[in-house]
């Protein structure tokens, strides 16, 4: 399932990179709250990464990496969440997420059901690797796959229809 889309690599010299930016990490503030509303919804949903994704997809590695990195670290500094000692690994996960998506979306040049499963299946397994070498507990970095495939399952159903949804903008 593919359909065609407006996709941008913007650089860090627009403003159009900040502004979107901006509206991605609120959108990762304000869906954690949310998600954290039901018992273990953050590790279930995982919905720090959600906008990460679409930012990356849809306007580039540079507003991706922006939604990545002020994303996890805003939650954490104002609620709590993701704790400190996890805040690294969640990073090095946004950041992975950032780049397979920018990096499917500019290759495919449109949004494509398979290239979105790609990039959340890459940026875990990867991620799960790096939690694993910083944590060194397996069964900790693999709780994403115990816990998350709900959430895993969000970002590629409900990214593909974000994305679709906003393909003219």
């Amino acid at each position: 399932m593919e359909t065609s889309t407006k996709l941008y690599a913007l650089s860090f010299h627009e403003v159009k990179t900040y502004l979107f930016a901006s509206l991605f990490v609120v959108g990762n503030i304000v869906l954690p709250q949310l998600c954290h509303l039901v018992p273990a919804g953050g590790p279930t949903w995982l919905p720090i990464y959600f906008f990460t994704l679409i930012a990356a997809y849809k306007y580039g590695f540079r507003v991706g990496l922006l939604t990545a990195l002020l994303s996890p670290t805003l939650n954490s500094l104002l609620f709590g969440m993701p704790a400190v000692a996890v805040l690294p690994a969640i990073l090095v996960k946004s950041t992975l997420l950032a780049g397979a998506a920018a990096w499917v979306a500019r290759r495919a040049g449109k949004v494509s059901f398979a290239g979105i499963l790609f990039a959340v299946l890459a940026y875990q397994l990867l991620g799960t690797l790096v939690e694993w070498a910083l944590c060194g507990n397996l069964l900790t970095a693999v709780q994403d796959f115990r816990l998350g495939v709900p959430g895993m399952l969000l970002q590629w159903v409900g990214g593909y229809a974000l994305l679709k949804a906003l393909r003219r903008i």
